[in-house]
């Protein structure tokens, strides 16, 4: 699989255990706005670039991404304002929402090393 194929994966992972959590807010990978797929492909850059990254490497990753795109702390996600309530230190993160860094970074390394 080549980045792109595993940011898929990813994302859509991502989008199954949001639904398990009752967060509908995510669309599939086909209907997502480029910026969503640019920070899933970002993600899965830094962890191939960086295999001894761990989750709290990860959600750092991200949150620096997005705070460079002008994205800041919002009690709710409204993308339309670059709001956003994860952008916390990893340890201020809900447990379901650390979960998503764990899952993020297991599912890259899976795909990746199925390319070796």
């Amino acid at each position: 699989m080549d980045k792109i194929e595993i940011a898929k994966v990813c994302h859509e992972v991502n989008r199954a255990y949001c639904l398990a959590l009752g967060d509908t807010n995510q669309m599939p990978w086909i209907d997502s706005p480029r910026w969503q797929k640019d920070s899933a492909l970002h993600g899965v850059e830094m962890h191939i670039n960086n295999p001894n990254a761990g989750p709290q490497a990860s959600h750092e990753s991200w949150m620096k991404q997005k705070l460079d795109d002008g994205w800041e702390y919002g009690p709710v996600k409204n993308a339309d304002l670059k709001q956003h309530p994860c952008l916390v230190p990893f340890d201020q993160l809900p447990v379901e929402q650390q979960a998503k860094d764990y899952i993020f970074r297991a599912v890259v390394h899976a795909l990746a090393n199925s390319r070796d």
